[in-house]
């Protein structure tokens, strides 16, 4: 098959095929014009059911036979009448019979032959009637799918390409789990789009990473895009577990017992050392971007501390660079779907994304700002371009102050040290409350109050000189908004949203499928500061050559912080702060040992992407004077990681 040429604008379909969709999908009166939306036409209550298994081509399971996964279509039965094709909407999930899918833990139900009666979420509701076919797929080792759960590996991520092929007629699909019955998808033309949450999203990463043709467009939400750093954050572990203990977490009992030798591969290519290893590589999407040929509608929560803001800049960055087409929303939630924070916007914005990127209708879409921002709680602001034009990395150094731990954080270079005992008690909000008192657990550098707003668009990294005195460290550095404000509780138990015991409706119903959803409104907070960026790092890591070694206490080592993407306005009046740590509780698990780390400020900076750049911000802080803030500035909850071991449960 020829190569596609990979376009950098935005594409639409040929006039003939709007034409020809203009005459079926809209009413007679209408069809002399080009469409602009898709109209629910099509009957729900008569919508085609089925379900195939697709052959994936593995043999995960070593039973010898190749693994099939469960495929299960809704779609509408008036176009293929018409002989006309459909395009497809897929979401790819581990979830849809161990934990369900939504903010209502839906799960698939079927009926006596094996059909699909609910397909969880509003997509087959909302987009049946509208001309689409949507497919909800198993991955393998989950509910009715044969072969193991590999985490992000190659049977996670065939499991959904193979479907993508089948779909354009390069696979082989059953009509039953072992029989031999072919089923043919005559019905479609091939033109897909991968859609999900968590652990779904980032099936649609990894797919669009292989460059499988038909995969027109990809809308991941909260999702991963290397494993690693799922899991890592530069040899520091985020978790007390690794990928085996997932892989069983969502497994069949069925593959449980089959799948032991993946098991084993599992747990020995993920040592808890922090090392990059060859399972990581495999699972490392963002080295693959330069295949990536879909489009990408890019949707994530700044305050995701389950999939982290750190799976955004790398992905974004090498998509960027990649000539992908590209939008994305960003919001003040934990790890939320825009479903349940701004559902109206949501399903419009949606509907446009699909019928321009799959039915290729000139709906505008492609010519409003790639940005929104969520600002404050249910307050939205756009950007043309993201990062904006205008932004640059502005290099910030840390100076000492009159009291130890307490300095200023200025364009300066810096001089002297300063020290601090890492203590696993303590986390972001403990260092941040208390960023204007000297405590021997962290080392704070603050501006005056600013005199302009100075915003924050992109992804930041601190270089750290430190001198451990124990064999193993781990750091932390944070970047704070010191001042009041409102904001979403994101570390409440709705992650920045209150469940409402209303419900709206969001296309056609069936007996057995509601397409009326529990309306939510936003969780907020009064804070004194927030914390608006943050990474992590194993100092013994400092090579970046992804593997960590033992320190010598008393020896100076240097190693940069990649710090999460964000975007953030940080207002006039307000002070901006850069604050070292050791160990993040809730966000990081500790050391081995219990360090004291000497920081030498002359080589200790931040570069923080600003717009404006260095201008800004020396506009910013002119004529900033120190402030006597209170002792104590409140911020959210602590963080507590023990609730998100597994991407994308529950909420």
């Amino acid at each position: 098959m020829p190569k596609r040429t990979r376009p950098t604008t935005w594409r639409t379909l040929a006039t003939a095929a709007t034409a020809a969709l203009t005459a079926t999908l809209l009413t007679p009166a209408a069809a002399d014009a080009a469409p602009r939306e898709s109209r629910p036409v099509h009957s729900y209550d008569d919508a085609i059911r089925e379900a195939v298994w697709v052959d994936t081509g593995l043999d995960e399971d070593r039973d010898g036979r190749t693994d099939r996964v469960a495929v299960d279509i809704v779609r509408p039965r008036e176009p293929a009448q018409q002989g006309r094709k459909i395009p497809v909407i897929m979401d790819a999930s581990p979830y849809y019979s161990c934990c369900g899918r939504g903010n209502e833990s839906q799960k698939k139900t079927y009926d006596a032959n094996g059909d699909v009666v609910r397909m969880p979420l509003f997509y087959d509701n909302y987009f049946v009637p509208r001309g689409y076919a949507v497919v909800g797929v198993d991955l393998a080792g989950t509910n009715r799918s044969d072969g193991c759960v590999d985490v992000g590996g190659r049977s996670d991520i065939r499991s959904a390409k193979a479907v993508v092929d089948w779909l354009n007629g390069r696979g082989t699909a059953y009509t039953s789990r072992s029989g031999t019955e072919r089923a043919r998808a005559g019905w479609t033309n091939g033109r897909t789009g991968m859609i999900g949450k968590s652990w779904d999203g980032t099936i649609a990463n990894g797919v669009a990473a292989t460059g499988v043709e038909g995969l027109e467009t990809i809308v991941p939400i909260a999702a991963i895009s290397t494993w690693y750093d799922y899991y890592f954050s530069q040899g520091a572990p985020l978790y007390d577990s690794g990928p085996d203990w997932l892989s069983q977490y969502v497994e069949t009992p069925e593959a449980r017992t089959r799948c032991a030798a993946v098991q084993r591969e599992l747990v020995e290519g993920a040592p808890r050392t922090g090392d990059r290893t060859p399972l990581w590589t495999a699972r490392d999407y963002v080295r693959a971007a330069k295949k990536v040929r879909a489009s990408v509608f890019l949707v994530h929560g700044m305050q995701d501390l389950n999939v982290r803001m750190q799976h955004v800049g790398p992905w974004w960055d090498a998509l960027a660079k990649n000539g992908v087409r590209r939008k994305i929303w960003l919001s003040q939630t934990g790890h939320v779907d825009p479903f349940d924070f701004r559902r109206a916007e949501w399903v419009r914005t949606l509907h446009r994304w699909f019928d321009h990127e799959l039915l290729g209708y000139d709906n505008g879409i492609d010519r409003e700002p790639m940005a929104d921002i969520e600002r404050r709680p249910d307050q939205w602001v756009t950007s043309t371009t993201w990062p904006p034009r205008g932004t640059h990395p502005t290099t910030l150094r840390p100076h000492q102050g009159d009291e130890p731990g307490v300095g200023t954080l200025g364009l300066r270079r810096g001089k002297g040290t300063e020290s601090f005992t890492d203590d696993p008690r303590l986390s972001e909000t403990d260092w941040a409350a208390r960023v204007d008192t000297s405590t021997p657990h962290k080392a704070g550098f603050v501006t005056g109050p600013l005199t302009r707003d100075l915003r924050l668009s992109g992804a930041s990294e601190v270089t750290v000189t430190a001198t451990p005195s124990t064999p193993t460290a781990h750091l932390s550095a944070v970047l704070v908004d010191l001042g009041p404000d409102t904001v979403r509780d994101y570390t409440a138990a709705g992650e920045g949203i209150t469940t409402l015991p209303e419900r709206t409706c969001w296309g056609a119903s069936t007996e057995g499928d509601s397409s009326c959803f529990k309306e939510t409104r936003a969780t907020t907070v009064d804070v004194e500061h927030t914390v608006v960026s943050r990474g992590w790092a194993d100092l013994g890591h400092h090579a970046g050559d992804g593997k960590g070694e033992p320190l010598v206490p008393g020896k100076r080592y240097t190693i940069t912080l990649d710090l999460a993407a964000t975007d953030h306005v940080v207002p006039e009046g307000h002070r901006l702060a850069l604050i070292v740590a050791g160990t993040d509780r809730g966000l990081i698990d500790p050391p081995v040992d219990t360090p004291t780390l000497r920081i030498d400020l002359a080589r200790t900076s931040a570069r923080v992407p600003l717009a404006g750049g260095t201008a800004a911000f020396a506009r910013a802080t002119a004529g900033a004077r120190p402030t006597a803030p209170d002792a104590v500035l409140d911020g959210v909850d602590r963080p507590d990681v023990t609730a998100h071991r597994v991407p994308g449960e529950a909420r």
